[in-house]
């Protein structure tokens, strides 16, 4: 797999993530705390964790077929 699309698919993944990530964690302390904050720690470490290893699937799947 090219780097190009390597570096695409990452920053696909990192953002989807981290948008899913703060939308989630803003509504959770909104709803059961009652306060609106974002958890920024835990939205960027799923994120940068998701970014990494949803183009290592796809990587691996296409060396497979």
């Amino acid at each position: 797999m090219k780097i190009k699309r390597l570096l695409v698919e990452f920053m696909t993944a990192f953002a989807v993530t981290l948008v899913v990530s703060v939308a989630v964690t803003f509504l959770w302390n909104r709803i059961v705390h009652g306060t609106s904050a974002v958890d920024w720690e835990t939205s960027f470490r799923s994120a940068i964790v998701f970014g990494i290893i949803f183009p290592w699937i796809s990587a691996r799947r296409g060396k497979e077929q």
